[in-house]
């Protein structure tokens, strides 16, 4: 009786274990044989261990693709434009435009994505939280969309892990997250030295006329911040885009001594200006032109080349404070970022030198 009783026991004990681990194998689905990641829908999606393809949705996240491996991306949200052409890879010119959401009113091309197929999408979270539309339709298609935070600088070095965790290149990401996160603290170490009187007021120029910008509060202009600057249109956006028009009179009043050029056309009118020459920036020959290749160093859009662009502006505003050698930190950024051995002529042409 005893020996049947005990018998009962160890049988109930072995039920108990097999249910426990159907129903765990129930609960989580087949990710216990496979990775898995949230969606953008807060809904957990099998990835396969090695991605294959990818596809960002707005230029952001297809940089940042780039960066971690050239060959994954699926296709582009942009044609490129001539000057990006010049450090990218070849291939790059053959792949698909599938577009994006980004600038004003820009879709993409839900029916090039499907017939690409890539085996994940990647949303970048450029403010708080994925944009509505976009949730709504990824909802629909049947490929593993996730979100990823970009929406500051400081966001990149978690951003590189988490991208090459899901992409299954988790040993690049390490190397390009710690370059960010190594960049970034030794560059709030310096910047928390300056007073606040010693911060240099910036004025960003964008648009044909340089009489656009960007308050102060804006993401366009967070390197004006973090490099020791005062960005001088102070104000809060009305929208994401920014890109405020303002007035001669308010630029005049501003009077900064230092400007921003977004646009190579405007920088080639500034000096000649009789306007713009009364602004102490333009009397100093403190204006810059921002450099863009491949990416924007600063913005339009924002990208990890801000990373380089930071160190760039910083040795702008504050040359005393951090007296870099500027060029060899672009041919070392784009040997590791970008896989190019730049020369020396070749960077300081990209800096405008």
């Amino acid at each position: 009786m005893k020996h049947e009783t005990r018998s009962r026991y160890i049988r109930r004990v072995i039920m108990c274990v097999v249910f426990s681990a159907v129903f765990a194998y129930l609960v989580s689905g087949p990710c216990l044989e496979a990775r898995c990641l949230t969606d953008i829908t807060g809904k957990r999606v099998v990835v396969p261990d090695y991605v294959r393809s990818a596809w960002g949705t707005s230029p952001p996240a297809a940089y940042l693709l780039y960066s971690l491996d050239p060959s994954v991306l699926a296709g582009l949200t942009t044609p490129l434009r001539e000057w990006e052409k010049t450090y990218l890879r070849k291939d790059m010119q053959k792949l698909p435009v599938l577009g994006g959401w980004y600038g004003q009113g820009n879709v993409p091309n839900i029916e090039m994505v499907l017939k690409v197929k890539p085996d994940i999408i990647i949303v970048p979270v450029l403010t708080a939280g994925a944009d509505a539309r976009t949730t709504q339709t990824l909802r629909n298609v049947p490929i593993p969309a996730i979100t990823v935070d970009v929406s500051k600088l400081s966001s990149y070095p978690d951003a590189f892990l988490y991208l090459g965790e899901a992409l299954g290149r988790k040993e690049r990401a390490e190397k390009l997250s710690e370059y960010a996160r190594r960049t970034i603290g030794n560059i709030e170490q310096i910047v928390r030295g300056i007073p606040e009187k010693n911060r240099v007021s910036v004025y960003y120029a964008e648009g044909e006329d340089g009489l656009s910008t960007e308050c102060h509060v804006s993401m366009h202009v967070e390197l004006v911040g973090l490099a020791g600057g005062r960005n001088v249109h102070r104000c809060v956006s009305k929208t994401n885009y920014g890109m405020d028009k303002v007035s001669m009179e308010q630029v005049l009043m501003y009077d900064p001594d230092v400007v921003l050029v977004f646009e190579r056309n405007f920088f080639k009118k500034i000096f000649l200006d009789e306007r713009w020459r009364q602004i102490r920036a333009v009397k100093n020959r403190r204006v810059y032109l921002i450099p863009r290749q491949p990416f924007n160093w600063f913005d339009r859009p924002p990208s990890f080349m801000r990373l380089l662009g930071l160190k760039w502006l910083l040795n702008v505003l504050h040359p005393d404070l951090y007296p870099v050698d500027i060029v060899k930190e672009t041919r070392i950024f784009f040997d590791l970022f970008l896989g190019v051995k730049l020369s020396k002529k070749e960077a300081r042409d990209i800096l405008h030198y």
